[in-house]
């Protein structure tokens, strides 16, 4: 024979607690960052930085690696469009943006009465995101760039994380340092000008076929004047500094 034991409410709570399926954790909220990106060159302008926040399985480009089309169109054309849309494409990257207030022009150039030498913006971070990568062109080289790829960001709210950024050369175009294969805004910002206006488009016959590597700097065999577009290759050309303030 069978003893039926009645269940108490209590005990009916407790049963259904045993088996229920506990909810998820609650995702991490998303954090926000104040970024500044500031040129320290003195002849070199750069084009307004394109930004991402994103995992580490994410390169925006590395030394001794063939560059992207991204990069490339960044590095010869000063075209941030190719890179943007690859940022968006990859399920690994977060937020995106491109700077707008212009390029970057260093103090006592003609284009400085415009445009600032640095830029300010803010841009969030979600959960996995704990990495920042950007990308400038160096305006008055034929494939030259600075940037930053996996940048860890800061933890705690208002704890800032600093880096020297260098030049890069992405190793998809010839140095020839004519104006007539530099993208035009190089003429205008440094005021150092020719007959030929420059152009913002890939010449396949300039194709290298390199990697990136470490920009060896202007050397003055053409229209670029080591003296006012060069700089110091073993010293940084802009600096990245990132505070978590939200």
């Amino acid at each position: 024979m069978r003893i039926r034991i009645p269940m108490t409410g209590l005990a009916l709570v407790a049963l259904v607690a045993a088996f229920a399926v506990p909810e998820a954790a609650a995702a991490p909220p998303q954090r926000t960052f104040e970024v500044t990106v500031t040129n320290l060159t003195g002849g070199q302008p750069l084009t307004p930085p394109v930004v991402a926040t994103h995992r580490g399985a994410y390169d925006a480009f590395d030394v001794g690696s063939t560059a992207s089309e991204g990069v490339q169109q960044i590095a010869e054309n000063g075209n941030g469009a190719p890179l943007l849309a690859e940022l968006q494409g990859s399920k690994h990257v977060g937020s995106v943006l491109q700077t707008a207030t212009g390029p970057l022009v260093p103090d006592g150039l003609p284009g400085s009465a415009m445009f600032a030498e640095s830029v300010t913006f803010e841009i969030t971070a979600g959960p996995g995101h704990r990495f920042l990568s950007y990308v400038s062109m160096l305006i008055c080289t034929n494939d030259g760039f600075t940037g930053a790829d996996a940048v860890k960001l800061p933890n705690h709210l208002g704890e800032t994380v600093t880096l020297a950024t260098f030049g890069y050369d992405a190793g998809t175009e010839i140095n020839s340092e004519d104006f007539a294969d530099i993208v035009p805004p190089c003429q205008a910002l440094v005021g150092v000008t020719s007959e030929d206006p420059g152009t913002g488009m890939t010449n396949p016959a300039l194709a290298e076929g390199g990697v990136i590597h470490h920009h060896a700097g202007v050397a003055g065999i053409a229209d670029l004047v080591p003296a006012i577009h060069g700089w110091d290759t073993d010293a940084p050309v802009a600096e990245i500094l990132i505070t978590r303030t939200g």
